[in-house]
């Protein structure tokens, strides 16, 4: 079809932030670093390459994912620990933070609890920012590599995607099957990974990770959580993400415990205060 003549004016108009995100409650960075100087390491869980891993952090824990080997990307899941109904929603938290998260930003919880699960405190790749072609670290735009649509676009039957890996570590964690499992791997926070839009076609991009052995993303737990992490198949990202061929790595996660009484009279988020009553 031909443009309509005020096409250009049409596509002129500025755009508008969906959620000012001003009156977000703001976390106390300065009291988890005080907290967190003090603390000591609990519990530590290595995470194969090609494959998942689950882990615990009470709240008021911090726990850091590291790049121990080699560049790798990691797929995370969070779910609170008491209730698996409530766990992390990449698409409100891209809606409020933006596509990408960074230190001082959140992952938000499902409806009806939205309320921050956890808060990332320290990024040792907060430096990369916005590259020239839109790219970043930290994505909650991608959903995870998954054997579905593997097979609906190539045909195979590949299993040691993100999906599949938190998948068999979830179950594996409740002692349940994998059909009860499957259910509960949601979106996911794509740890390390460096994504983007592409500007011609919108198509969601990656490119190589900048990752390097050393480098971490740390979190302090707002809630008791569930963490599962997947250490993608696609390794650092570069070529593509659901591969036997890849060099792919270990991720490490480590769980700290602050000192009794180094938060103070910090509280854990309550759940969302909206009535619930939908206009009934």
């Amino acid at each position: 079809m031909s443009q309509p003549k005020d096409a250009d004016a049409r596509r002129a108009i500025k755009p508008v932030i969906c959620y000012p995100n001003e009156t977000l409650p703001v976390p106390n960075l300065a009291l988890y670093a005080q907290a967190r100087a003090g603390a000591e390491k609990v519990s530590e869980v290595l995470v194969p390459p090609r494959d998942a891993a689950c882990f615990h952090a009470k709240t008021g824990q911090f726990f850091r994912i590291s790049s121990v080997d080699g560049p790798q990307v990691g797929d995370l899941n969070l779910w609170n620990a008491n209730d698996l109904n409530e766990r992390f929603y990449s698409g409100k938290s891209r809606a409020l933070h933006g596509t990408h998260l960074t230190t001082g930003e959140r992952m938000w919880s499902s409806f009806p609890y939205l309320r921050p699960m956890a808060t990332i405190t320290e990024d040792t790749l907060g430096w990369y920012g916005m590259d020239q072609y839109g790219g970043s670290v930290h994505d909650v735009i991608g959903t995870r590599c998954d054997p579905y649509t593997g097979n609906l676009l190539s045909g195979s039957q590949y299993h040691h995607c993100c999906h599949s890996n938190l998948t068999r570590a979830l179950a594996d964690e409740l002692g349940v099957s994998l059909q009860e499992a499957e259910p509960h791997v949601h979106d996911v926070l794509n740890v390390f990974m460096c994504t983007g839009f592409t500007r011609d076609t919108g198509q969601y991009f990656m490119k190589a990770s900048p990752v390097r052995p050393g480098d971490y993303l740390e979190f302090f737990a707002e809630v008791n959580v569930l963490g599962a992490l997947s250490a993608c198949p696609g390794g650092d990202c570069s070529a593509e993400h659901s591969s036997d061929t890849a060099a792919c790595y270990p991720l490490l996660v480590e769980v700290f415990a602050p000192q009794e009484g180094a938060l103070g009279d910090w509280q854990s988020p309550p759940v969302n205060g909206y009535d619930l009553s939908h206009g009934r």
